[in-house]
């Protein structure tokens, strides 16, 4: 916090002549990076698609549903994997952070055809319980007693975080927790089939916080220590008034 207020402290201040000419240079590498970004989203659309031959079942509020339910009468699927496990007393701060800018989201997205759900391997009356105090709408389904997590490698055992076998952001391991966050998305054919079209992990569902992308364009910014995470300062939205942020891996 010392180094970047003494740095905005000391900023150079210049003519609006001079302002406008170096922000206009950089407006160009921003165009640039635009348009890098556009074509590794088109590249990504055209990733090969793995079929996905298990039945995996979930808990939710209505009782059992499947992943091809989960699709609510949509082709598009994309599912956060929520930190949550089964012995922890709430969700993670950072998937929470995430989660506090779904929710507006969820209308828009249906309209193009993209269904949205959160899925954790706590039980789901934890999960129920922490969406009422976090207000929050979206789908939430428990994966508890299934492979799901498992074999999205996003939930690991603990001999295979000892071994460095976890998998993690497609590399092998021992950097990790039993719960791990990441996002993959799925797609139903004409026939019913279920295809896994992408998944992305660690920083890879950063584009969907706004509130980074408002931080970025400020004099601070993120404002994080140097090597710094979302669990350096992010708190559940009812818990900014607490000392110290929560833990990710918190447990009974």
């Amino acid at each position: 916090m010392k180094t970047i207020e003494a740095s905005i402290t000391g900023h150079k201040v210049v003519s609006r002549e001079e302002w406008l000419k170096e922000r206009v240079a950089l407006l160009e590498r921003e165009k640039a990076h635009t348009r890098e970004r556009d074509e590794i989203s088109r590249q990504r659309r055209e990733l090969p698609w793995v079929r996905v031959e298990k039945e995996y079942v979930f808990e939710g509020p209505n009782g059992k549903v499947t992943l091809a339910e989960l699709f609510d009468g949509r082709r598009q699927l994309v599912i956060y994997h929520f930190m949550f496990g089964p012995d922890w007393q709430e969700g993670c701060p950072s998937c929470s952070f995430v989660s506090d800018h779904i929710d507006g989201a969820l209308a828009h997205l249906a309209a193009r055809d993209v269904t949205m759900v959160m899925v954790s391997r706590a039980p789901l009356a934890k999960i129920e319980a922490f969406k009422k105090r976090m207000g929050w709408r979206f789908k939430w389904v428990s994966s508890y007693g299934s492979d799901f997590n498992y074999d999205f490698n996003v939930s690991f055992r603990p001999e295979q975080i000892a071994a460095g076998q976890a998998l993690y952001n497609y590399r092998t391991t021992s950097q990790v927790g039993e719960e791990m966050p990441g996002m993959s998305v799925f797609y139903k054919t004409d026939d019913g089939a279920i295809m896994h079209t992408y998944s992305a992990f660690a920083r890879g569902s950063e584009l969907q916080l706004g509130t980074y992308q408002v931080l970025d364009m400020m004099p601070k910014g993120r404002n994080e220590p140097p090597g710094g995470n979302l669990t350096d300062w992010v708190r559940l939205h009812d818990r900014y008034d607490d000392a110290e942020p929560a833990s990710c891996h918190g447990h009974d």
